[in-house]
């Protein structure tokens, strides 16, 4: 199942599940959806981010090895965990906002895990058993922030700085979240192209360790970390300017879009 989130007319957002290329009203949550009536067609429903301001937006840095390696960091031996917040969530075709504060913007492709119960400590191998389904995530970052401060959340959580969607896609379609090939193209050029068998720690093991200490619930969002390839990683480093066009997608999910702009 496809699961989306789209804007009514009147302003409200609502659940939608995408059933070819329409779209039919689910209620009021993602993770609980309800089907109702066609709404239209894709291509004439306003699809936002599949969770719009989800509770918690949990991140991993350097799960893949290659990806530490080209930060010059050695691979980290449990998942590094920090987070954004809720101003952050754009949606497919949302502008992604360089402010003036940075001059170092980049990108990083991610397959994002969307919860669907409540997880407390549980197990690495009922760890899944809790996840809704996957999304295409692009985890923004200011990179002269992020290493500029003693911890990364200012470079990560600025507003626009966390792209998702088009929507989920449930996990009983998507059993294994190991085996997706994962890219990034800029201005449809590929920049990153890698897989998720490549992660230092599996979905599972990272939802595993999140709930050890901090309570998931449904519509909690993990960014599962981005392989290599990113514009710090490069020579000389290569940062996303206004007009550019940032395309992540993810195998059996879909891609999500976004241009970077200056400051209206």
């Amino acid at each position: 199942m496809r699961i989306c989130s789209y804007r009514r007319e009147d302003g409200v957002i609502r659940a939608g599940i995408v059933e070819g290329d329409q779209v039919r009203d689910a209620g009021t949550a993602p993770w609980d959806p309800v089907p109702g009536e066609v709404v239209g067609p894709l291509h004439a429903v306003a699809v936002v981010a599949p969770v719009p301001a989800p509770g918690k937006v949990v991140c991993v840095g350097r799960n893949y090895a290659e990806h530490a390696a080209e930060t010059g960091s050695a691979v980290p031996t449990e998942p590094q965990l920090f987070a954004k917040w809720a101003n952050a969530v754009v949606g497919p075709g949302a502008d992604v906002i360089l402010p003036p504060i940075t001059s170092a913007l980049d990108y990083e492709a991610e397959l994002v895990a969307v919860m669907g119960a409540t997880a407390r400590q549980v197990s690495e191998e009922h760890a899944l058993e809790h996840v809704l389904g996957y999304t295409c995530g692009n985890d923004i970052s200011a990179r002269d922030l992020q290493f500029g401060d003693t911890q990364w959340t200012r470079g990560k959580a600025l507003d626009t700085f966390a792209p998702m969607g088009p929507w989920i896609v449930t996990a009983d379609e998507i059993p294994d979240p190991q085996v997706l090939g994962i890219r990034c193209l800029v201005n449809d050029e590929t920049r990153q192209d890698d897989t998720t068998a490549h992660m230092v720690f599996s979905v599972a093991r990272i939802v595993a360790f999140i709930t050890e200490s901090i309570t998931l619930e449904p519509g909690d969002v993990i960014f599962t970390g981005t392989p290599p390839g990113v514009g710090h990683g490069r020579t000389p480093p290569t940062y996303l300017q206004p007009g550019d066009s940032v395309r992540v997608e993810i195998d059996r999910i879909g891609a999500i879009e976004n241009p970077i702009v200056s400051p209206r």
